[in-house]
């Protein structure tokens, strides 16, 4: 190894929020800023948004006196470190196995960088020594990783499990070796959920220089964090949004999050590659059972075995404020689908979705005191060309659930490049602002 990490580290800038507030009014649902950030630059999870955004949101809403932040769909964690940074108490809650296991680890940003390092290096000492060739491995790692840098990631992941403890080092050095696994292949692995074993990059990392580089990144970050004596840790759990069951009455006054979108995302297959790498699931069809079932239903394949349930969905008391509609929009998309080859069941995941998202707002209505302000991060939704105006249903649905008001702040516009799309709808993104 000649690599000198220690002296290629990025420079680490603070964020000015009133430098970059009005350059990023339009880019709150953009996770690329964040890829220039301490901490949340640790893993890319391209399901989150932007940090620059959420902090000045939360400096403004300090100032009126709301300092208690909840996000029930915490991702990554970036509601809850900016919340950190900010001073104001936070809390989260992540439904999906893996992502809340990468932002418990980014929490841990307070652990020594020395005793970090220490532990890291050693991982990577280890793993230079093991001589054994790699185990059966899924087809997935196999298409995707050359013989020769399966077999080194394989000795740094062995070299963990040996020396794994659970202590903060530990996790973090998780982190480290999770973060670069796409780094290090020279396949086409987007961080969107299709795997491309037959595009090639231009260039792909050494799996222990990857690995290397990340470990100062890393332990760079958390010096800069530290010296800026950020205030309480926030507190990650993992649960279910549509309960928010961990979460004290009344305990928050301000909310910050970004549901999933009602666009056949599969969140689930986002991490796939990582879950796989890690033992976690054999491949696509683990999904359901290791994933899948714990999160909010916003994908057709969440839905396959709930189509007979559709018409008891959408006569659910809960759907009441936007029955006549919702109804209409699920009978047309049932009868378009037979126009299909797929026939996905976008019928049966509108009812889903909306469903869990009352769910949600009846929740946070009881967790959230009186006077309390939420800001979702929301897109809407055209499943076979049939439009779905989500922003507006899923305020109908807040006031039914309690809260006394909503406004749309429109962001910016979806879908206006036509090409290779399948609908030509024009859709829009933005901020779902209720009033408690």
């Amino acid at each position: 190894m000649t690599l000198k990490p220690a002296e290629q580290q990025p420079s680490l800038f603070p964020i000015n929020v009133a430098d970059e507030a009005q350059a990023t009014l339009d880019t709150t649902s953009t996770f690329a800023a964040n890829l220039s950030l301490p901490v949340h630059r640790w893993f890319r999870y391209p399901a989150g948004f932007s940090a620059v955004w959420v902090h000045e949101i939360l400096c403004r809403e300090k100032e009126r006196g709301r300092c208690r932040v909840l996000d029930p769909f915490a991702g990554c964690g970036t509601v809850l470190i900016e919340a950190e940074s900010s001073r104001a108490d936070a809390m989260g809650i992540e439904a999906h196995p893996f992502i809340a296991r990468v932002a418990a680890a980014k929490l841990h940003w307070r652990e020594k960088p020395s005793e970090f390092r220490a532990f890291a290096l050693s991982v990577l000492d280890r793993a230079q020594s093991i001589d054994d060739d790699p185990g059966p491995y899924p087809q997935l790692i196999q298409r995707c990783y050359p013989p020769e840098v399966l077999k080194s990631l394989d000795r740094l992941k062995r070299a963990w499990l040996d020396a794994a403890d659970g202590s903060l080092s530990s996790e973090l050095t998780w982190l480290a070796l999770a973060s670069v696994l796409r780094e290090c292949s020279p396949v086409g692995t987007a961080q969107w959920q299709y795997i491309l074993p037959g595009k090639r990059k231009a260039r792909a990392l050494d799996p222990y220089d990857a690995f290397l580089l990340r470990i100062w990144l890393m332990s760079g970050d958390m010096t800069a964090l530290q010296a800026a004596h950020a205030g309480r840790p926030a507190i990650l759990l993992r649960g279910d949004a549509r309960d928010c069951s961990a979460i004290p009455p009344g305990w928050a006054d301000l909310v910050i999050t970004s549901p999933p979108y009602a666009n056949n995302y599969d969140y689930a297959d986002a991490t796939r590659l990582e879950m796989c790498f890690f033992g976690d699931v054999e491949g696509w069809g683990d999904l359901q059972q290791a994933v899948r079932r714990y999160l909010v239903r916003s994908c057709t394949q969440h839905v396959a075995r709930d189509v007979d349930d559709t018409l008891r969905m959408l006569q659910d008391r809960r759907l009441t404020p936007i029955r006549d509609e919702i109804q209409h929009v699920c009978h047309l998309l049932s009868a378009e689908r037979q126009n299909h080859g797929g026939k996905k069941a976008y019928h049966t995941m509108i009812a889903a979705y909306f469903l869990d998202l009352a769910r949600v707002w009846m929740a946070l209505r009881r967790v959230t005191a009186r006077g309390a302000r939420v800001c979702f991060v929301v897109g809407d939704s055209a499943p076979y060309g049939i439009h779905v105006p989500v922003e507006r249903w899923l305020g109908e649905l807040a006031v039914a659930a309690g809260f006394a008001s909503y406004t749309f702040e429109k962001t910016r516009d979806r879908n206006v490049k036509w090409r290779n799309r399948k609908h030509r709808v024009p859709l829009q993104e933005g901020r779902l602002w209720v009033e408690g």
